[in-house]
């Protein structure tokens, strides 16, 4: 029987999908793209490395692994609500601590529990509580929590370079932690329903939306997939930390450098518009595979330095658009909502992990083999996870067509 939930309301669903995409704005802003602005003047008050200094952001990473499928289990038998609440005090608490951080273990103290709060209040979490409240007609509302995640660093940068200029690190991190108190928290409780349905919505009649893969089929899909997700994870948090490094590396200038780092942000919303308008219509797999090409292009491009980084940066951008769209997607799909927030905790891990360890393997290769090999090595892991999705397209479509053999 499918049970159809209040909350499926639309004006009730508007208010879910702004509630999670503006605290997704508020939590990516002060975990993930803090460190961007913060980082040079916590080296110069503290007398750390940088590389000391993004440690913990590699330590919050490797946390959030490793408390990614026990968040996806809690957000299963509980709902949503609870743990992105949760999330709110632990944000919270991290940056508080950071901002009082006298030493460098009491600094990565704040990263680890910025692990944990990031496992439970980042994509992840959010696509899993959409997909515990809507099931199969969650799609399109994950789609537009992306696009208010791609602001993150559009609001959140100048914001965080305003407050340091005026007041400096710690009095930014307490900033951020008092508006995850004082907004996040009672949004997520007020505006997200205490309890999930017990039962799913099922796909809408006559969807683009091909059935869910059988059991015995999901096992290599769900390999393919976290393959996929962790290969683009990879080459994304590499590419974040270093590309500024690596195109300066190949005579760009710093200025021009930035200028064309900014390319990214905007490809990101301009391919996640398209994949809400156009995507819809078909499977989402073909999405995936779209924003696999487009993401390894950008990379090749970079590799070969034709003078073309422009261009190549708007590829990249828009693939990782999409990717972030994928993430959250594909799994609905393929494996259905009943399972749902337990297999994104899942995927959670190895991605997580992946991109903890990125920047470390990347300042190794510039500093092994420059720009040159870097790029290399991305190009590499592009094709890798671009062979995958084209591996897990016919492992999707030959499901289809005996499917449809058996129904003749």
């Amino acid at each position: 029987m499918t049970i159809r939930p209040a909350d499926a309301d639309p004006v009730h669903s508007y208010q879910i999908i702004t509630t999670l995409g503006v605290l997704q704005i508020l939590a990516w802003g002060s975990s993930f793209y803090l460190l961007s602005v913060l980082a040079p003047a916590i080296s110069n008050d503290m007398s750390w490395p940088q590389t000391f200094v993004f440690g913990g952001l590699s330590v919050a990473l490797l946390v959030a692994g490793g408390a990614s499928p026990r968040i996806g289990h809690t957000i299963q038998r509980l709902g949503g609500r609870p743990v992105l609440a949760a999330s709110s005090l632990l944000f919270a608490g991290s940056l508080a601590l950071l901002a009082a951080a006298p030493n460098l273990p009491v600094y990565y103290a704040a990263w680890a529990i910025m692990g944990l709060a990031m496992a439970s209040g980042l994509y992840d979490p959010a696509f899993a509580t959409l997909g515990r409240l809507y099931g199969h007609a969650a799609r399109q509302m994950i789609t537009a929590i992306t696009l208010f995640g791609g602001l993150a660093s559009t609001v959140c940068w100048p914001l965080s370079a305003w407050l340091l200029a005026q007041y400096g690190w710690r009095a930014t991190a307490l900033v951020y932690a008092g508006l995850h108190v004082i907004i996040g928290l009672p949004a997520y409780l007020l505006l997200l329903p205490k309890r999930p349905p017990d039962v799913v919505p099922q796909p809408p009649a006559g969807s683009s939306q091909t059935s869910e893969l059988p059991v015995h089929r999901q096992k290599v899909a769900f390999v393919l997939l976290g393959a996929i997700l962790t290969t683009g994870a990879v080459v994304l948090s590499l590419v974040s930390a270093h590309l500024l490094t690596l195109l300066q590396a190949r005579g760009v200038p710093l200025a021009a450098a930035v200028a064309l780092g900014a390319l990214v942000g905007p490809s990101q919303i301009t391919a996640r518009v398209a994949e809400m308008v156009i995507g819809r219509h078909f499977h989402p797999v073909w999405t995936m595979l779209v924003g696999a090409t487009l993401f390894a292009t950008g990379i090749l491009l970079l590799w070969a330095d034709v003078p073309m980084t422009a261009l190549a940066l708007i590829a990249y951008g828009a693939g990782n658009g999409i990717s972030s769209i994928v993430r959250g997607t594909v799994p609905l799909v393929l494996f259905g909502p009943s399972r749902y927030a337990i297999l994104m905790g899942r995927l959670g891990l190895p991605s997580l992990l992946g991109m903890a360890a990125a920047p470390i393997i990347g300042a190794l290769l510039i500093k092994t083999g420059g720009a040159s090999l870097t790029f290399a090595v991305l190009s590499g892991i592009s094709l890798l996870s671009l062979g995958l999705g084209i591996t897990l397209v016919w492992w999707c479509k030959s499901h289809d067509k005996n499917h449809d053999k058996a129904g003749d």
